[in-house]
């Protein structure tokens, strides 16, 4: 039994706090053996360490769903990646299965690419995983039992082997497989036919500007992919989730088969909120193509969708492609992508205050934490700041911040957000009770980050 003045807890954070139960001003947190112990007001308890961040908002560490750091350099892409989380507040990557030159497709990949985790990372790690064209759906019982979180497929193939197209027939086997584990199945949603035959079309026209990139990839092509692949899971009773949607109606289509009692979630990402292809392309072209496109004049309805509650949660769906691969003179011959691990909790919240929303922090909490932390088996290990949760915390300094790519933690240093204004910038961050950026001085290590898996249940 501790005596009076004697240490509790390993460290007490104080600051305002955005709780699961409200906001807190000048609350505190009490940690111990990297997990929160107890969360109060007034005077705080004694500790081996405190910090006071003053008037500084303490939100519980972001969860980004969506996240492909192994595409461009292979595991090594883990290191530099979670670097550029930890310095956007993110103290969990969620990330994809499309790995370079593997995929993430085994139990075998999977014990590898958790040693890889545990050498490299900056921030904790859940992963996806996938099947191969033609792979026996086997593979996802033993992925599953070693903790995938979820697993991923496309309706487009955007390489053979790493990143294929599922046919149907097999779609249906994967969903069938998932759900006997209690798993999604994530789908890129886009068709394969429609995108190709409009790709050639305006290749032949001579089209070549970022403009071009979205009438390439219409809207029919994202719906009917969504469409079918909903479908498909309701028929089988499998969980389908989509990744990504660009344009309103998806929500739409989503929460009608939810209604009617079937699985079906649908993410948002981002830049879709922030970003108009007609406003912003002109200025960034091939710095916004993204799959399925940034769309023109979409950007209210995305946001009632989210307000309306369609929406499961929130990512970046953060790509460490190089400048270069962003340069040629077609649009078709750049990659689809963009950075976004470090702004997608300033732009979520800028974008929820230039809506007017009073509840703004809370609304980042609950899209860019608690939901995906849900999502994917981390609940109630991470998602909140709630007593016997991981000590993960992102402090938010609220005021005008102008974003310089060029100082970003990633190596890339280029940004469709470059020179843009955001209302807040997160100055320090803490994974499990460590404090791993300290007043924007980056003191992580790489191989600090863990493994995630999946709890079950």
């Amino acid at each position: 039994m501790a005596q009076a003045g004697e240490a509790v807890f390993d460290m007490v954070l104080r600051g305002n706090l955005v709780t699961p139960d409200g906001l807190i001003e000048q609350g505190w947190l009490g940690i111990a053996d990297g997990r929160i112990m107890a969360i109060g007001g007034g005077p705080h308890p004694a500790a081996r360490a405190w910090r006071d961040h003053g008037q500084d908002w303490l939100l519980p560490g972001a969860i980004d769903g969506q996240v492909h750091a192994c595409s461009w350099r292979g595991y090594e892409g883990i290191e530099s990646t979670t670097r550029s989380a930890i310095a956007g507040g993110v103290t969990t990557i969620v990330d994809m299965p499309y790995d370079d030159p593997t995929p993430l497709n085994s139990a075998e990949q999977l014990a590898l690419k958790a040693d890889a985790i545990s050498r490299l990372a900056h921030c904790d790690v859940a992963l996806y995983g996938t099947l191969s064209a033609h792979q026996p759906v086997s593979a996802i019982r033993d992925m599953a039992a070693a903790g995938v979180c979820a697993i991923k497929i496309s309706s487009f193939e955007n390489h053979p082997t790493r990143f294929p197209r599922i046919e149907p027939d097999q779609m249906l086997e994967i969903l069938v497989a998932a759900a006997e584990v209690g798993l999604a199945v994530g789908l890129h949603n886009e068709d394969q036919a429609i995108v190709r035959a409009a790709t050639e079309r305006l290749k032949a026209a001579g089209e070549k500007d970022i403009m071009a990139h979205s009438a390439s990839r219409p809207p029919a092509a994202e719906m009917s992919a969504t469409a079918h692949f909903l479908e498909l899971a309701a028929s089988v009773g499998g969980h389908a989730h989509i990744v990504h949607l660009s344009v309103p109606r998806g929500f739409d289509l989503v929460q009608h088969y939810a209604s009617d009692g079937f699985k079906a979630t649908a993410e948002m990402c981002v830049h879709y909120l922030l970003l108009d292809e007609a406003e912003d392309g002109p200025k960034l072209g091939a710095l916004m193509k993204v799959n399925p496109p940034i769309r023109s004049h979409v950007r209210d309805g995305l946001w009632d969708a989210l307000d309306s509650g369609k929406v499961t949660f929130v990512s970046s769906d953060h790509s460490g492609w190089p400048l270069a691969r962003k340069q040629a003179a077609s649009i078709f011959d750049v990659s689809a992508g963009v950075p976004g691990l470090e702004t997608l909790l300033p732009g979520f919240y800028t974008g929820l205050k230039a809506r007017g929303r009073d509840d703004a922090l809370q609304m980042c909490a609950r899209y860019l934490s608690e939901g995906p932390a849900r999502f994917f088996g981390l609940w109630p290990r991470k998602g909140a700041l709630a007593v016997g949760m991981d000590a993960d915390v992102t402090v938010l300094t609220l005021g005008d911040w102008t974003y310089d790519a060029g100082a970003a933690r990633d190596e890339l240093q280029w940004s469709p957000f470059h020179g843009t204004t955001f209302a807040g910038r997160v100055t320090s961050t803490y994974l499990r009770g460590t404090v791993v950026l300290d007043h924007l001085d980056l003191t992580s290590q790489a191989g600090v980050g863990r493994f995630c898996p999946r709890i079950p249940g």
